[in-house]
């Protein structure tokens, strides 16, 4: 079988075929993924909120905003109000952590 063809197979399972990649839905798995290790929201797996992990969370939030520099210029205007809003949101949350 071509490896075109494979590729294809794995994108597709028993949830069905997976949603294509672009740059908000890989802002937003960032996000959900910091929103987690802070205990903000459930593990989808478990359906518990795990006990939060500040220095995970804190990478993945400087990650995120490694990203908006790094493509500063390149964004469209939803593109760069989506990441900044999304930053502010974090941080909020992340702040919270030390209370």
């Amino acid at each position: 079988m071509p490896v075109d063809e494979r590729e294809g197979e794995e994108r597709t399972g028993a949830m069905g075929e997976m949603p294509k990649v672009d740059f908000a839905t890989f802002v937003l798995s960032l996000g959900t993924t910091a929103l987690y290790q802070m205990g903000v929201i459930e593990d989808p797996a478990s359906g518990k909120k795990e006990a939060p992990k500040p220095l995970l969370a804190g990478q993945t939030i400087d990650t995120l905003e490694m990203l908006r520099d790094k493509t500063l210029g390149n964004l469209d205007p939803e593109e760069r109000k989506l990441i900044d809003s999304l930053l502010h949101e974090l941080r909020l949350h992340f702040v919270a952590l030390d209370r």
